[in-house]
This record gives C-alpha cells, sequence and structure tokens, in this order.
C-alpha cells in the first residue's frame, strides 16, 4: 500500500451554479494549478498527495435545510460535478488520482457566509462552543479547530477566495494562526463572481423524515473518484448531530462485495480483499467525517468489533468512530446485502445507473413486512460533459476499477 504524505487543503467558495458548467467556469484553473503543484511532489514515488477540497456554501447549517434530506439532491449534483472536473483535470493534465505518485482528493462542505453571498440566515453562525466537528458538512470554525495538519492551505486569488481565506485564519488562535498564515498559497482564478441568493434550492415537497440509519451497497476495489461520490453523498444523507440530538446514534452501513463474487473480473490478481477494500472505505469515511480535535495530537483508535453475518457466509466490522457515530461494513454475496438483515435502515444510497436496485430492495422488505426504504439517487460522474476539459482524452480511465488494476499489472511487468 502507498505511503500517505502530510493532506493540504483547497478552500473554494461558492459558484454561481452547481451545474458541471457552472463548477467549470469559476474553478477549472484553481484545481488545475493546485493538481499540477501537488503531482510534482509526488512524482516518481510511492507516496500519495492527499488533497481536501472544501465547498463553501451559505446557509447549509440552517433550520430552514433540516432534515439533511431536504437539500440532499442540489449538494449530490455539485459532488458529481466537482468530482468530474477533477477526474476531466486529471486526465487532460495527465494526473494519475488515487494511485502511487498520484493525488488522493476528497470533498467536503462548509457553511460560511461572505458579503458577497446575497442572503444571510443567523441560524448558520451558531455558538463555536456548539462545534461537533462532524463532516462532511462542518462550519468553517470547525474544519479550522479541527487540529488537521495540513501542508498547504490553498485559496483563490480574488475576492471572495480571499474572503474565504481570511475567515479561515481568523477562526485560529495563536500560534496555530501564526503556523497557518505561513502555509497559505494563492492560486490560479477565473476573476470574481455573485452568488446567487437561489444556490441552494431545498426540495419543492421537503421530507419530514430525518434518516439516523443510511445504506450504501458496493466493491468499492482501489477506491476512485466514483466511489467517492458516493459514499460522500450516503454520508450527506445521514442526519447530522446537533447540540440538541447528540444522544442519537448515527449509523453508515456499507455493504462490501464478498470476494467470491469477483474471482471472474478482469485482472482479477490485481484485487484487493474484502479487507483491504472495507478498510480503505473506512478510512475515507473518517477522513470526512471525523474532523474532532485530538487532545494529545495523535489519533484516538476506534472501537472496533468484528462479528460474522447471521447465515454465518461473511463478516462484519462495526466501528464506533464516536459514541454517536458508528460504521457498519458488512460482506455480502447478493443484490439486498444487509438492507434485508437490518430492519433499522431507513434510507439506502444508490447511482442512477443501479436505481432499479432500490427497488427490488423495497419489494423484497415489503414482503417480510418492513417499511421501505427512502431511496436516494447519486448522479454518475458527467464523462460526456468532461469532454470539454478533456479533449480526446479517454476520462472512463479515471473512474474505473478494472482500469486501475490493468495500469497496476502494466507496472508490475516493468
Amino acid at each position: 500500500m502507498a505511503s500517505q504524505t502530510k493532506s493540504s487543503l483547497l478552500l473554494l467558495p461558492p459558484p454561481q451554479s452547481f451545474s458541471f458548467s457552472g463548477v467549470k467556469e469559476a474553478f477549472e484553473a484553481s484545481v488545475s494549478d493546485v493538481l499540477v503543484k501537488l503531482s510534482k511532489t509526488v512524482e516518481n514515488s510511492n507516496q500519495i498527495a492527499t488533497l481536501y477540497i472544501a465547498l463553501a456554501v451559505p446557509n447549509l447549517l440552517s433550520s430552514s435545510n433540516k432534515p439533511r434530506a431536504n437539500t440532499f439532491a442540489p449538494l449530490q449534483h455539485y459532488l458529481s460535478s466537482i468530482y468530474t472536473l477533477i477526474g476531466a483535470v486529471g486526465t487532460a493534465r495527465d494526473i494519475d488520482l488515487d494511485s502511487p505518485g498520484g493525488i488522493d482528493t476528497r470533498v467536503i462542505f462548509i457553511d460560511h457566509l461572505s458579503s458577497n453571498t446575497s442572503t444571510i440566515s443567523p441560524e448558520s453562525q451558531l455558538d463555536p462552543s456548539n462545534d461537533l466537528h462532524i463532516g462532511p458538512i462542518l462550519k468553517l470554525h470547525s474544519l479550522a479547530t479541527s487540529g488537521r495538519q495540513w501542508n498547504h492551505v490553498f485559496y483563490l486569488n480574488n475576492q471572495i477566495g480571499r474572503e474565504l481565506a481570511d475567515s479561515f485564519v481568523t477562526s485560529l488562535s495563536s500560534p496555530s494562526k501564526d503556523h497557518t498564515a505561513s502555509i497559505m498559497q494563492t492560486i490560479s482564478c477565473s476573476g470574481d463572481w455573485q452568488v446567487p441568493a437561489s444556490l441552494l434550492v431545498p426540495e419543492d415537497e421537503p421530507s419530514l423524515q430525518p434518516h439516523y440509519s443510511v445504506a450504501v451497497g458496493g466493491t468499492f476495489d482501489h477506491l476512485h473518484i466514483g466511489h467517492k461520490l458516493l459514499l460522500t453523498a450516503t454520508a450527506l444523507a445521514l442526519e447530522p448531530l446537533d447540540p440538541t440530538n447528540q444522544d442519537q446514534a448515527r449509523i453508515l452501513t456499507v455493504g462490501v462485495t464478498g470476494d467470491a463474487l469477483l474471482v471472474n473480473k478482469k485482472f482479477a490478481e490485481f484485487l484487493e480483499s474484502w479487507e483491504e477494500r472495507f478498510q480503505g472505505t473506512a478510512s475515507f469515511l473518517a477522513g470526512i467525517m471525523d474532523f474532532t480535535p485530538q487532545s494529545h495530537g495523535s489519533p484516538e483508535i476506534p472501537k472496533i468489533e468484528r462479528s460474522r453475518t447471521s447465515d454465518g457466509k461473511g463478516g462484519v466490522v462495526v466501528m464506533h468512530l464516536q459514541p454517536n457515530l458508528i460504521y457498519k461494513f458488512v460482506e455480502f454475496f447478493d443484490v439486498c446485502g444487509p438492507t434485508l438483515t437490518d430492519e433499522d435502515i431507513s434510507a439506502l444510497v444508490v447511482s442512477k445507473e443501479t436505481s432499479a436496485g432500490g427497488a427490488m430492495v423495497n419489494d423484497e422488505r415489503a414482503k417480510k413486512g418492513w417499511a421501505r426504504l427512502t431511496i436516494f439517487e447519486v448522479d454518475v460522474l458527467q464523462s460526456g460533459e468532461a469532454t470539454a476539459v478533456t479533449g480526446a482524452n479517454p476520462f472512463e480511465g479515471k473512474i474505473s476499477s478494472t482500469d486501475i488494476r490493468r495500469r497496476r499489472m502494466n507496472r508490475a511487468k516493468v
């Protein structure tokens, strides 16, 4: 496994639109600049440069956007657009993603209000003492005071970008403020713009049901940006903690395909084992969700419980990151996986290309007399739109586990 370097952070202000065209117009130059800079630091090495991209969106933590399900659709679309841009820039610049000598990108959201924002919601400016430091949506103050160590903090060299960077540094106290100010670095940008009041529009028919137990399933072999989009969207569907409901446990269940179902995959000898795949998924989720400051600068080891599925065929790993944040990884061998063994799951996240699986799950749950799941659909990465950046270069190689295994096979032959 490739070794990890210290992470870098890219602060991105709100765009004019969550569409790929809007995201491309606002951030293509910036994302390209950062990926090129970081790729040079790990070029021809066995290291991976980790880049966290923090997307500022006004009013994310406003009470008008509760429960979280009400803003799932626009936020997952923004995620799809930004991960598509990352893949497209990586393709155009011939920069490896999620491979040795490449860059591991992880996207989170921050609620930040600026003078460039058309509307201001007082609920979003919560008392810092109530920071709960659980992503993938954070207050800017929570991110700044999380204790994460950064090699660089990149920001856009325009008015809205500088304001975001200033707020980030101002959230800190000395000596952290002095250190962070010294690693702040401006990057290319496309000029200034006005953030529209209608940027984040909740669902027309708001849901009244918060979801405290959400599931997703997949192979998750050699984690790539398509997986990251799906996993981050799943975290978005999970109802966040707030000071009034901290005793309510949040459970994120990930069904990970069992090894026995993967023997006929192309380049199967380069498949990661179930253990490696669940560990990689757990590491990614912890990276985008657990921003709790550690007391002595070293990460706390989560409580881990291992068992077997009820039929004894697969493994189950339960990780208690915090008393109220639990990951459950279940090895599965059929389409429905843990959604038919855990009645308490209330929502399932699927990609739009596999949405039929959600209907099948609900049909099977109905046969057991269980409540139907809310199905959240996630956009696929927009490979057609990405050609505006990649030209004739093949975008699909950045979002294919098969292609990643093929490249690793070719490297092994050298």
